[in-house]
C-alpha cells in the first residue's frame, strides 16, 4: 500500500488535470458519448448484470467468478490507486437465453419476466478516473480502466480451474470514446482462482503503469507531427491487406498486425466519412488520425479480441511513424515501401 500511496501523491505533481468540473448542460452530452465497443454487443447496467445474469458453474457445480464480482474487484483497486471513478460502462455479447423448467411448455409471448433466464458469455467494461484528464492534439483524453471476461475461454466442462481475465489501463479520447492502450497498460490474459487473485494482479498492472510517464504521452502527442498523404495512406492500406495473405513464416519476419480485412475496410470508410479524424478539405491526415481511424474500426471486434487489437493499433501507428521518420528498426518500413 505504501507504493500505492506514493503513486497517488505523484499524480498530484505532474501536468495532468486533476480537477474536471462537468457543467449541468454537459451531463446529457456525457451520457450520449459513443460506445467504446460496438460489434455485436449491447449495453447493460451493473444492476441488471447483478440481478438478471445467471452465473454458470464448473462441472462439479463450483461457482465461477461472476462478471459483476470481477468488475467489483478491478474497480476497488483502481479506486484505491487512482481515485474516484465514473460509473461503469458495461457491454455484453453472446447471450445464452433460456427459461425456467416450469415454463417449458409456454409459447414465447406467454413467458413472464420471472420465467426467462439469460447469461452473457462475454463482457467488457470501462470507467474513467473522475478527475484525471489531459488534452492531446486538441482532444480531451481521460485516464480509463477496464476489463474483459469471456466464459468461452474457461474450461466450464471440467472441475474448477483458473479462470481467464484481461485488465487494462490507458487513455480514452472523449469525443469518440476510442481507447489508446500500450503494452504496459494491458495485462494480457491473466489466470485467477479468486477475487483476491484478480485484485493482486490488477494492482501489479497499475503499479507498473505510471500515469505520469511523460514519454508515453509525448509519443502519442507527437503522432500529430507526422503527416500521411493520401497516396501513402493507400499504400499502407494495401500492405495491410497483403499482409493477411502472406505465408506464416513471412508474417513472422514482419511486425505483428492483428487487424483483419474487415477492420482495414472500416478504416478506409472512416478515412472518407469520419468527421473528427478523416480527410478534410484536401489536407493530409497525420499518424494521430491514423491511430484514431484504426481504433474506431476496432470497435467492431468481438469482445474477447478487443483489448489486444486495440493495443496493436497503438503499436502499429507508432511503428508507421518511426518508418516515415526514417527511425524504423522493427520492419514497419515494409508497410510504406
Amino acid at each position: 500500500m505504501e507504493r500505492t500511496n506514493a503513486m497517488q501523491q505523484e499524480t498530484m505533481t505532474l501536468p495532468i488535470e486533476r480537477k474536471v468540473i462537468v457543467k449541468e448542460q454537459d451531463k446529457a452530452t456525457e451520457e450520449r458519448h459513443p460506445n467504446f465497443i460496438e460489434s455485436n454487443t449491447q449495453a447493460i447496467t451493473l444492476k441488471d448484470l447483478t440481478e438478471k445474469n445467471i452465473i454458470p458453474t464448473f462441472s462439479d457445480n463450483s461457482l465461477t467468478i461472476s462478471h459483476q464480482n470481477f468488475i467489483g474487484a478491478v474497480t476497488k483497486v483502481a479506486n484505491n490507486v487512482f481515485g474516484e471513478l465514473t460509473p461503469v460502462e458495461c457491454r455484453v455479447s453472446h447471450p445464452i437465453i433460456g427459461r425456467v423448467p416450469s415454463a417449458q411448455h409456454k409459447k414465447a409471448y406467454e413467458l413472464l419476466e420471472s420465467e426467462k433466464t439469460v447469461f452473457y458469455q462475454r463482457m467488457a467494461f470501462v470507467c474513467h478516473v473522475l478527475d484525471l484528464a489531459r488534452e492531446i492534439n486538441g482532444q480531451t483524453v481521460n485516464l480509463c480502466i477496464g476489463g474483459v471476461r469471456a466464459y468461452n475461454e474457461d474450461k466450464l466442462y471440467s472441475r474448477r480451474s483458473p479462470m481467464k481475465f484481461k485488465v487494462f489501463v490507458g487513455w480514452q479520447v472523449k469525443v469518440c470514446s476510442n481507447l489508446m492502450l500500450t503494452c504496459d497498460g494491458n495485462s494480457g490474459s491473466i489466470e485467477c482462482m479468486t477475487e483476491a487473485d484478480i485484485m493482486q494482479k490488477t494492482l501489479e498492472l497499475y503499479n507498473g503503469f505510471n500515469v505520469q510517464r511523460e514519454e508515453r504521452l509525448h509519443r502519442l502527442e507527437n503522432l500529430h507531427t507526422t503527416p500521411i498523404s493520401e497516396e501513402l495512406f493507400c499504400k499502407i492500406i494495401g500492405r495491410m491487406r497483403l499482409y493477411q495473405a502472406l505465408p506464416t513464416n513471412t508474417q513472422k519476419e514482419l511486425p505483428t498486425l492483428t487487424l483483419g480485412d474487415s477492420t482495414v475496410n472500416a478504416m478506409v470508410k472512416n478515412y472518407v466519412t469520419n468527421e473528427n479524424f478523416g480527410k478534410k478539405n484536401g489536407e493530409d491526415i497525420t499518424c494521430w488520425n491514423f491511430l484514431q481511424l484504426a481504433n474506431e474500426a476496432v470497435k467492431q471486434t468481438y469482445i474477447d479480441k478487443f483489448v489486444d487489437r486495440n493495443q496493436n493499433c497503438t503499436d502499429f501507428s507508432m511503428g508507421i511513424q518511426r518508418a516515415i521518420e526514417g527511425e524504423d528498426t522493427e520492419g514497419y518500413s515494409w508497410f510504406i515501401n
